[in-house]
């Protein structure tokens, strides 16, 4: 059994993206190129003992991180996060009010609108969509980081090529 990637990017990712006011094109397949690297849509925690949550593979550092160094001082974009997640299980939030990092797991429009504002604090303009080489080698450069184990050809070879009419190369 598998994740359909079709629904998840018309249903998750998409309205997630559009809730933020963060959508593209090229957003949208850097998330989606996301998820297929990091999970391959399957894994909500990190195989072995890595600390990675989600679909998307967010560390709970990261997370925590945004909040504390990025979102605290972004209360719009704040708030449509909150409106994201659910005030009814307050173990759910940590001392601050931000959801803990385990709604990565179990809110999933929460976590691609994470990657999402992930890539977006990044200085650098997203590549062109349907760029695959240059998507993949930002996330390698802004999600992996140069010491994580993925490799842009990694991503490449995982990207759902099939969900945009994109032959894959090689």
């Amino acid at each position: 059994m598998s994740l359909n990637l079709s629904q998840f990017r018309d249903y998750v990712v998409v309205p997630a993206l559009e809730q933020l006011g963060y959508y593209s094109l090229a957003a949208e397949q850097l998330v989606m190129g996301t998820l297929a690297q990091e999970s391959n849509g399957t894994y909500i925690k990190q195989l072995g003992d890595g600390p990675a949550m989600g679909l998307f593979q967010m560390e709970p550092a990261t997370h925590k991180d945004l909040w504390l160094n990025y979102l605290r001082y972004k209360p719009a974009l704040s708030e449509k996060l909150l409106n994201m997640t659910s005030d009814s299980v307050d173990e759910c939030f940590d001392a601050n009010g931000w959801p803990d990092h385990n709604a990565l797991v179990w809110n999933n429009r929460y976590a691609a609108a994470m990657c999402r504002v992930h890539y977006y604090r990044v200085k650098y303009e997203l590549p062109k969509a349907n760029d695959i080489n240059a998507l993949a080698a930002y996330w390698k450069d802004h999600y992996n980081t140069k010491d994580g184990a993925g490799t842009v050809q990694e991503f490449i070879e995982n990207f759902p090529y099939e969900l945009y009419g994109l032959e894959k190369e090689g």
